[in-house]
């Protein structure tokens, strides 16, 4: 159980962070010309290797600091008012305490998304003290498996570490789909968060490509009875999940490359990190008129896609400015060689 001075600054950072988080959304509803959420990777290694993901290595070295604090700058002048740092796994950068400083310092909400196999209660309170707001981890199973290991069995010791001494927000995303072995262990993963304190989603896990994997008859039913059990959140907003269960495609407007960027270890600009190459722009050169682009064009991945991040700040402007498909460099072009987007 937290201390009673946990537990207050708990509450007083939770207040504080949905009135900035507020502030942000109207913000949104009245600008389009600034990024709501960039994921941010300082560096792309991991301690681990699950089958279902693309999104790591086990050998790059973590970006330098200094050139982290360029990226999170120029994410701070073009308006973002949300950077996630990601991976691999983020926690194996060594200064990522001074990056989370950034952000804060840059007056964004500080977001981290981790596999928790690095925590420990004085890692969770240099966490505290760098000023994170958030954290989330995704648990795929019960038991550890060769599909991934990240499991209740091996995680629930750092779940415990986290409602003892964590003063950010913690959400812990269960998943379906993409060979887990055992899909009602999401039940039993997201019924042990909410009895820790923590908010709890449930996620369809991609393919290789961040494409649509329609979820079996008992899968459904799992998804159907973890979203009953969910509060509401902007973490939450994930209707179009309804669809991606039944195998059909959602017709919506994707803002990636505008409202959300994704920002790799090289510095580039992509989509999302299931569509990396587009448009693949440096971020140190990215401008509103990149932002204003991208988001009036059409991306023809869209109506299969499963990234939910990117469905959640699209929302914002769901109902405005139709989109149009749109010829683009691809990275390694030159001006005589377009590419259409796949």
């Amino acid at each position: 159980m937290p201390t009673a001075l946990t537990s207050l600054r708990r509450r007083a950072k939770s207040l504080h962070r949905n009135l900035r988080g507020a502030s942000m959304a109207a913000r949104a509803l009245a600008s389009t010309d600034h990024p709501l959420l960039a994921h941010i990777i300082p560096v792309r290694r991991c301690n681990l290797a699950c089958t279902y993901c693309n999104e790591f290595d086990d050998f790059s070295k973590p970006v330098p600091t200094e050139e982290m604090f360029r990226r999170i700058d120029k994410l701070g002048a073009l308006g973002t008012a949300v950077v996630t740092i990601s991976g691999g796994e983020p926690l194996l950068h060594p200064e990522l305490d001074d990056v989370i400083r950034r952000i804060r310092a840059n007056g964004m909400i500080a977001g981290l998304i981790t596999n928790g196999y690095l925590l420990v209660a004085e890692r969770i309170q240099r966490l505290n003290r760098a000023g994170l707001e958030w954290l989330q981890i995704s648990i795929d199973n019960v038991n550890p498996d060769e599909v991934s290991k990240k499991s209740l069995k091996v995680l629930d010791r750092k779940l415990q570490l986290l409602g003892e001494h964590a003063e950010f927000h913690v959400n812990i995303n269960s998943v379906v789909g993409s060979g887990i072995a055992h899909p009602q262990d999401a039940l039993t993963i997201g019924k042990r968060a909410i009895e820790l304190g923590f908010s709890s989603t449930i996620g369809i896990i991609h393919d290789g490509s961040g494409q649509l994997q329609p979820l079996g008859e008992e899968e459904r039913r799992i998804y159907h009875e973890m979203k009953s059990m969910e509060k509401r959140s902007f973490t939450r907003i994930n209707a179009f999940q309804d669809n991606i269960a039944q195998g059909l495609p959602n017709e919506w407007r994707c803002r990636a490359g505008a409202r959300y960027l994704y920002i790799c270890e090289d510095g580039l600009v992509h989509y999302c990190s299931q569509q990396r190459g587009y448009p693949g722009v440096p971020l140190a050169t990215y401008t509103r008129d990149d932002l204003r682009r991208e988001y009036l064009t059409e991306k023809s991945c869209a109506p299969h896609c499963t990234v939910s991040c990117v469905h959640q700040v699209s929302i914002f402007d769901g109902w405005r400015a139709p989109q149009h498909a749109a010829r683009i460099l691809a990275p390694a072009a030159t001006a005589n060689e377009l590419v259409q987007i796949k």
